[in-house]
């Protein structure tokens, strides 16, 4: 198959950046969008120009790298599906595909395709953990969880932090991400000694690092490559109102307790 690409090329962050037209000829149908990305810089190298920049790693859905807006879609067309699962076969022949970084004043673009995700990272410092003193930990095993908080957990955690929810949301916000985090820690009896202040310094470092604020659009939902439910956003809302409540403001995972 055959595709006419229109692909964003920034040379660095401070560049200007313009789509430029690539003709992408003899494509496998069962090619993923990364397997022809790298066929189109094989070809782009032989002929002495510049491949194009794109982020990837395990190219299989779990790392959350291969972050792309495709046809103004985050990750393309195919729901619950990551850039590096989604085929070829699922573009007609002669399509013209427009491929462009995350747009989000937190993701910076560094090159290309490639965009600074960093803002993500230290959310999850900010409070994304559980602490443990290490020595006699009890087993794990030992203590319970209801199959219904267990599935709940479990749904949470499965967040790759690709940042596809920040790109597809109109207000560039990152709640789902946030809540996800804050949620698949506030099921589980391990997390339950620090829930609260785990939602306030989340969402702290969230608004600290220029993500906007959330209206419930669910756009976030829809482009999450692991359908993560906007459930967990009411969740984290719950938790941070108790922790201003509760707690004094300055107060964070890594001061007073």
């Amino acid at each position: 198959m055959n595709l006419i690409l229109h692909v964003w090329r920034q040379a660095a962050p401070d560049a200007p950046g313009r789509m430029v037209r690539y003709e992408a000829r003899d494509i496998s149908p069962d090619m993923s969008f990364l397997e022809m990305l790298d066929v189109l810089n094989e070809r782009l190298m032989e002929r002495g120009d510049a491949p194009v920049a794109f982020d990837h790693d395990c190219r299989e859905g779990i790392c959350g790298s291969c972050s792309l807006m495709i046809n103004g879609v985050a990750h393309g067309p195919n729901k619950g599906t990551a850039t590096c699962q989604l085929h070829m076969r699922s573009f007609r022949d002669g399509e013209v595909v427009y491929v462009e970084p995350w747009r989000a004043k937190a993701f910076p673009i560094v090159r290309d395709l490639v965009v600074n995700r960093g803002a993500l990272d230290r959310i999850i410092a900010a409070g994304g953990y559980v602490s443990v003193n290490t020595g006699g930990a009890r087993d794990a095993n030992s203590i319970l969880v209801s199959k219904v908080d267990a599935d709940a957990a479990m749904d949470a955690a499965a967040c790759i932090g690709c940042g596809a929810c920040v790109a597809a949301c109109p207000n560039a916000s990152a709640s789902l991400f946030t809540a996800a985090k804050i949620t698949h820690l506030g099921f589980l009896p391990q997390g339950q000694p620090e829930r609260y202040r785990r939602a306030l310094a989340m969402v702290a470092q969230m608004d600290e690092e220029g993500f906007g604020h959330c209206t419930l659009h669910g756009e976030c939902q829809e482009a999450c490559p692991k359908e993560i439910s906007i459930d967990t956003i009411a969740r984290m809302q719950r938790d941070y109102l108790k922790a201003t409540l509760t707690a004094r403001p300055e107060r964070r995972m890594s001061g007073e307790g």
